[in-house]
């Protein structure tokens, strides 16, 4: 029988557990807490950086083996798993409850960069994340579609003589995008100036609350709106998507080179190529590679970025997204899981992002 220990020979065990992307031991991390004993247990509960995080099942084996290697093997080790996001964003007038802002851009229009934003916003909501999503594209809204809201509209309430919009609530994400405040058959024509306008608007004077992840999902190119962003608020990180063909790949690139020059330097969270292979569904073990292949991986090296996953052509995918409930509310397919491996992954990466304390430093010369 085990004989009863201390919460310090706990903690000493538990030292020598690695956070395997941030480099330091759970301890020192401070994401161990709730330490409770009893002659043949030892119970208490790891706090990951985000409820996603694909490495929990490798982290809880490894502080049963650090209990069982350091103490005794005859303990029970009783493991709960909780979560909380991270941020490296200071206290600041602009969406003070948002711990990471994060921005979806392609270099060109058609690769699937609203279908992955609104994955993305989904799949960390149903990991327990609390997410909202703005559809920064203006001229072409897509996301009310994606989430079966093109009759909604939102409400507005007036705090301190100011109005705020209070923004849709669908498959558990916060939304907001001009598609919300104008007819659906109506043509936004609007110049540059408007259109950042609006943005700020959709930033600034909203009820956005508290959240551990705001998706921007932004207008294809670089433009204005691009700007605007990076002007308003400190973001995170960026998602470049794009497809694996050469004119798709060239697009990209010039998106990768925006954020990255020096008076904007936002960071690159990661690359996801959309479109990479098809699977028919008589033949699941096969992939083929119709626009090419490798491109998005070739893109993410060039620039020592991370490669955050591929998304297959599935006819699925074009129908949810149609149907106003996107591919991942379907737990059963495989190109959920691919959405899902992919919310994993960025997650991922805006943790050891936010462990480095930083945060895009904008400078924009007029």
């Amino acid at each position: 029988m085990a004989e009863l220990i201390n919460e310090e020979a706990v903690l000493a065990a538990l030292s020598t557990v690695q956070e395997p992307d941030l480099k330091k031991d759970l301890v020192t991390l401070n994401m161990i807490q709730d330490v409770k004993l009893s002659l043949n247990q030892i119970r208490f509960t790891v706090v990951l950086t985000t409820p996603a995080c694909p490495l929990k099942e490798q982290i809880r084996q490894a502080c049963v083996e650090a209990i069982h290697r350091d103490i005794s093997p005859d303990y029970e080790v009783i493991i709960a798993m909780t979560s909380a996001v991270t941020t490296a964003r200071n206290a600041t007038p602009i969406l003070p409850g948002v711990k990471n802002i994060i921005a979806i851009a392609s270099g060109k229009g058609g690769v699937g960069k609203s279908t992955l934003a609104a994955n993305l916003a989904i799949a960390l909501a149903q990991a327990g994340s609390t997410v909202g999503l703005i559809d920064a594209d203006i001229t072409g809204p897509s996301i009310p579609t994606m989430f079966g809201a093109e009759e909604d509209r939102p409400m507005v309430e007036n705090i301190d003589g100011k109005n705020y919009i209070i923004p849709i609530i669908r498959h558990g994400v916060k939304l907001l995008s001009i598609g919300f405040l104008t007819p659906k058959e109506s043509a936004v024509i609007w110049r540059g100036p408007m259109l950042s306008s609006a943005l700020k608007q959709f930033i600034t004077d909203t009820l956005w609350g508290e959240l551990d992840y705001l998706f921007i999902d932004l207008p294809p190119g670089t433009s204005d709106i691009h700007l605007t962003m990076v002007q308003t608020v400190p973001v995170t990180g960026a998602v470049i998507i794009t497809t694996p063909q050469k004119v798709a790949l060239a697009d990209a690139e010039k998106g990768v080179q925006m954020f990255t020059q020096p008076n904007i330097n936002v960071p690159i969270l990661g690359v996801v190529e959309n479109m990479a292979y098809f699977t028919p569904l008589e033949l699941p073990e096969n992939k083929y590679y119709i626009f090419g292949k490798d491109g998005g991986k070739e893109l993410a090296s060039q620039h020592s970025v991370p490669f955050l996953g591929e998304i297959p052509i599935v006819q699925t995918i074009r129908e949810s997204g149609d149907n106003g409930a996107p591919i991942v509310l379907h737990t059963d397919s495989p190109a959920a899981e691919a959405f899902k491996t992919v919310a994993e992954s960025l997650a991922r990466q805006v943790a050891i992002r936010n462990a480095a304390g930083k945060t895009a430093v904008v400078e924009i010369v007029e």
